[in-house]
């Protein structure tokens, strides 16, 4: 299979889960956006290596690097290889010099290693074309609020889902969502349409 490289546009908050945030990847050659909705502690590990801050002692992600360095490993790249019920698979693809090795990791670790041993971010095609995102220009945000729009909020459902909309309905609020940029409301209204498409 064809791998596709993405590189990591955005990193933004999330106002639907407390302590997420949505990590938004990239198509390096095209206008396809991938949100993944990570953890807080993910996402602090990640944006403290891409702002190329210190903390005072190692994170979990430094130690991981401090680590292979110490026995020559070094981690070749990321591959987010499946996608099920809405949860990303990733392996670390790693090298000692003499064997490679994959091991099995959590989309939000793979890429707070990555960041660390500045190594590429793969994907594939079925991938993107099942929970990537299409966007018009080139826009990158980083740490930016998600912010919805008072007549979002109404046509929301009480339990946070798009079920209540039509499917044009949907279409225009994903069209919306991606001209604002907020890639996690973007991603539930694209698995609400593909649970449609499905059923």
């Amino acid at each position: 299979m064809k791998k596709i490289k993405l590189d990591i546009v955005g990193l933004s908050y999330s106002q639907t889960q407390s302590g997420a945030y949505a990590l938004v990847l990239g198509e390096v050659s095209g206008r396809r956006r991938l949100p993944i909705i990570i953890g807080s502690f993910e996402a602090q590990a990640i944006a403290i290596e891409i702002e190329k801050m210190t903390p005072s002692r190692p994170l979990t992600h430094d130690l991981f690097k401090s680590l292979g360095q110490a026995f020559n490993i070094a981690v070749q790249e990321i591959i987010i290889y499946n996608l099920v019920d809405g949860i990303f698979y990733s392996k670390l693809i790693c090298y000692d010099g003499k064997k490679t090795v994959e091991i099995d990791a959590r989309t939000s670790d793979a890429i707070a290693v990555s960041v660390r041993f500045d190594c590429p971010i793969y994907t594939y095609e079925f991938i993107l074309s099942t929970a990537g995102i299409v966007i018009e220009g080139n826009d990158f945000v980083y740490l930016e609020n998600i912010n919805e729009t008072p007549e979002e909020k109404t046509n929301v459902s009480a339990t946070g889902t798009f079920n209540s909309l039509s499917t044009d309905e949907l279409k225009t609020h994903l069209q919306q969502a991606l001209a604002d940029e907020a890639y996690e409301r973007a991603a539930k209204i694209r698995d609400e349409l593909n649970k449609r498409k499905a059923s």
